[in-house]
């Protein structure tokens, strides 16, 4: 049995519907716990509302291809969102590893876009490619920001790690 374009098409949108559910999770459990960096604690609420509104374009795409979310792959991005903010709260360097991590899932959102852009190319809907588009550049700001300012948050977590009485973690 062959699957079509429009099929994988479909079945990526339901991936990054999972992705975006996971993204809001990992965004919202973050912000909550940083305390001494106001810097990037603005900046990854202003991702969340992004994130939100990327969630809302992908309820609207696939509305208007007549699929549906996928429960399974919803919870389980939910679930992964869980086990990391869980695991980030046992180390020490939270703040760094969180940061690092955000980094590498802004790159897999954006390589999840550039893949969706394609396949709706491919399968002529132009509207479906444009919403993605608008996601990708998102995506694609905040990774920069984040790869920008990872050099400033690590350097005052070590001076906050270094400074007696201070909590550098979150």
């Amino acid at each position: 049995m062959t699957t079509t374009a429009n099929e994988h098409l479909n079945d990526w949108l339901r991936d990054a519907h999972a992705m975006e559910q996971q993204a809001d999770k990992m965004l919202n459990a973050q912000a909550e716990r940083l305390e001494h960096y106001p810097e990037l604690r603005a900046r990854i609420v202003q991702h969340i509302e992004e994130t939100r509104w990327q969630q809302s374009q992908l309820d609207e795409i696939m509305t208007r291809r007549g699929i549906s979310n996928s429960v399974l792959k919803d919870l389980g991005g939910k679930l992964a969102a869980f086990g990391q903010a869980v695991g980030g709260m046992t180390t020490s360097d939270e703040v760094v590893k969180g940061a690092m991590a955000g980094y590498v899932f802004e790159n897999l959102e954006i390589a999840s876009y550039v893949s969706l852009i394609g396949a709706a190319k491919a399968v002529g809907d132009t509207a479906t490619a444009a919403a993605c588009e608008q996601i990708l550049a998102q995506e694609k700001a905040m990774a920069a920001w984040l790869l920008e300012h990872l050099p400033q948050v690590t350097q005052a977590f070590l001076v906050r790690s270094e400074t007696p009485g201070a909590e550098a973690k979150v």
